[in-house]
């Protein structure tokens, strides 16, 4: 993927934020997603070769469409300043857990995890938590999870959910309403040439959460 071009693409979008622009640079666009869509198809074989759930899924639906919906939105902008590849079991429309990378000049990362899952799938994970604390404790505090994320991020509760006492030793845990593992990209990491053996290795650390995390949601 050549990311130079992506990034020098995204920051002159974000400023020329139009259809007239875009027309005009449409064949730029669509050859920046096409490398999109086959950086997406080997990093699909790549994280295939440790978690199979990820291996046979389609690279066209991991990827996000350019155009944003702005029926509801105050920001009538025409076009998202960003690509993202959303990898998991079903596409980018599964409401399990997977792996998630967002380019954005400035503001890039790589994530994993289930975020805000529906009710039913946050209480099944909630309850996980609870009976097999032990597994948890040992993902999140593995050296090389707190070494590359820091700690479990996601949205909380600011009370223990229905359920749950607040001095449960996981309620910290427990209030999440997300389990996001999230690593910051910086523009110059983007360019690196390691940067899929980089890419590859977090998403390997992020591996053990989702496997958990899965487990709960399937019952």
């Amino acid at each position: 993927m050549d990311f130079k071009s992506l990034l020098a693409f995204l920051k002159n979008l974000e400023l020329n934020n139009n259809k007239e622009w875009f027309d005009e640079n449409r064949k730029t666009y669509e050859g920046l997603r096409k490398k999109w869509l086959d950086f997406t198809a080997e990093s699909i074989g790549l994280i295939g070769n440790f978690d199979k759930d990820v291996a046979q899924i389609e690279p066209k639906s991991c990827i996000f469409r350019i155009n944003r919906d702005v029926r509801f939105s105050k920001d009538k902008s025409p076009y998202k300043t960003n690509f993202g590849m959303s990898l998991s079991k079903g596409g980018k429309r599964d409401d399990f857990c997977g792996y998630y990378l967002h380019i954005q000049p400035g503001a890039s990362f790589i994530a994993g995890g289930s975020y805000m899952p529906v009710p039913e799938k946050l209480a099944a994970i909630r309850q996980e938590i609870d009976y097999n604390a032990k597994a948890f404790v040992d993902i999140v505090s593995h050296k090389t999870f707190k070494t590359t994320f820091g700690k479990l991020s996601g949205e909380s509760l600011k009370r223990p959910p229905k359920g749950y006492e607040a001095d449960n030793p996981m309620i910290q845990f427990i209030k999440h309403k997300s389990f996001i593992a999230e690593y910051k990209l910086s523009d110059k990491d983007l360019v690196a040439p390691d940067f899929s053996n980089k890419m590859v290795e977090v998403f390997k650390t992020i591996a053990p959460l989702n496997e958990f995390l899965y487990q709960a949601m399937e019952g």
